[in-house]
């Protein structure tokens, strides 16, 4: 066995030599005296040499350690060059050791961004069919055929669109470790042809004629649930905007009301969404954020009017039953509808087709005797803050405050079909909860 004298008088010679150590180490001495530590060894029947580091950079003891760990992964079964060449790859300063790894700390970066439902819905499926088939995996072992036979997996259960979210977490985290200076390939790249294709997209159940809605508001509004539960609906379906904007909508969003004249006018009436909420919401980058502006209808003011008795002091408009500082629970209206009897025929997010279906096949009814309507499309796009196709950043600024007045007009005059005949909302504060069928 070699000691730290031998190498250290280890002279260069005419030639290249090299002088053993024990279990396949070896001194490696160039003719211009440059020194390297080599292991020698055998994998998959084959000889093989891997270069452990410069002396004197890397002493005899550090040599023979990693001689060791090689030949524990050896034992492995797995060739311990991968594992050198995965060190030089991500800085071998195992934060990126396993997939898992850097999955996780991944997901962390992101969380400040995300909205809670959607990071555990994120984290959740990494841990469900990733993690157990590949986490453990070094990274730049998951090739191409090894991803997609997992992916293959949760297709076969019928999750097609799972499998494809998967797909572009898996290629965010190979993304994120990259950026770190790693140069690995993304398995999750260019393989979408090798995927079970997209079903056509379904749209939210909704309903899509005039009196039907309003059988279905008035089952809503004498329903057993608390009172800002069942106003909190009906704001929903007058404004049909997203049930997530009307959860976290918060008193300071609303002008041009005065709350101490219940009769007065409502003409300037608006709900002013923030754009940092519209980017949380529809999940968008900074330069695509935007304030989204909803002119409210008269009957809209008054169920505001009315939930202000029960709320006005909470920062949220609808908060939750259990806690007056936070939001109306995810699914707290969906809920409501399902115990009145329309699980599978409306849903809250369902108030956006049925506004534009309807707003939309009245406009070409009536086309013929208001030239208004030619524009109403692109309105009813505004209003649901859609981004109309070919639109730039500029045009939709500018259309925003163009059609405002018309925007009001279209409002109220869905307001007036959904909720003829409807009850006054001070009724649904004082009415007792009818029992839950």
């Amino acid at each position: 066995m070699l000691t730290d004298k031998a190498v250290r008088a280890a002279a260069p010679k005419e030639k290249a030599y090299k002088i053993s150590d024990s279990n396949g180490l070896f001194l490696h001495v160039s003719p211009k005296n440059h020194k390297s530590w080599r292991f020698k060894f055998r994998y998959d029947g084959k000889e093989q040499l891997l270069t452990l580091g410069a002396y004197p950079e890397v002493s005899l003891a550090e040599a023979r350690e990693k001689r060791n760990d090689a030949r524990k992964l050896l034992r492995d079964g797995r060739d311990p060059r991968h594992a050198a060449k995965r060190a030089k790859l991500v800085g071998d300063n195992g934060r990126f050791s396993t997939f898992e790894d850097a999955a996780r700390e991944w997901h962390a970066k992101r969380l400040p961004s995300w909205k809670p439902v959607h990071a555990n819905d994120v984290i959740t499926s990494l841990e469900r069919d990733i993690f157990p088939h590949l986490g453990n995996m070094p990274m730049d072992e998951i090739d191409k055929p090894l991803l997609l036979s997992v992916l293959k997996k949760i297709e076969a259960r019928g999750a097609i669109e799972t499998a494809r979210r998967i797909k572009q977490r898996v290629a965010s985290v190979y993304k994120y470790v990259n950026a770190h200076g790693a140069k690995l390939e993304n398995p999750a790249i260019d393989i979408n042809d090798a995927l079970a294709p997209l079903p056509p997209s379904k749209r939210y159940p909704a309903l899509l004629e005039v009196d039907a809605i309003k059988i279905m508001l008035g089952d809503i509004d004498r329903a057993g649930a608390s009172p800002v539960t069942r106003l909190g609906a009906r704001f929903l379906a007058l404004t049909a905007q997203r049930p997530g904007m009307v959860r976290h909508m918060e008193w300071g969003e609303i002008s041009g009301v005065d709350w101490g004249e219940p009769g007065e006018p409502v003409g300037e009436a608006m709900w002013t969404v923030p754009a940092e909420k519209i980017k949380q919401e529809l999940r968008l980058r900074s330069d695509e954020a935007f304030e989204h502006k909803i002119p409210l209808s008269r009957q809209a003011v008054e169920t505001l009017r009315a939930v202000r008795l029960l709320t006005g002091r909470a920062p949220y408009v609808f908060p939750n039953a259990r806690s007056g500082t936070a939001p109306m629970t995810e699914n707290a209206i969906g809920y409501l509808y399902n115990r009145e009897g329309y699980k599978g025929r409306h849903v809250p997010h369902g108030w956006r087709s049925s506004f534009s279906t309807i707003m939309n096949e009245q406009g070409e009814r009536e086309l013929g005797t208001d030239l208004r309507l030619l524009a109403d499309r692109l309105i009813i796009d505004l209003m649901l803050a859609h981004t109309p196709a070919g639109m730039s950043a500029t045009e939709l600024r500018y259309n925003r405050a163009r059609y405002m007045d018309r925007r009001r007009e279209l409002a109220q005059r869905w307001a007036d079909m959904i909720m003829e005949g409807a009850l006054p909302p001070e009724e649904i504060i004082d009415s007792p909860r009818r029992k839950r069928r």
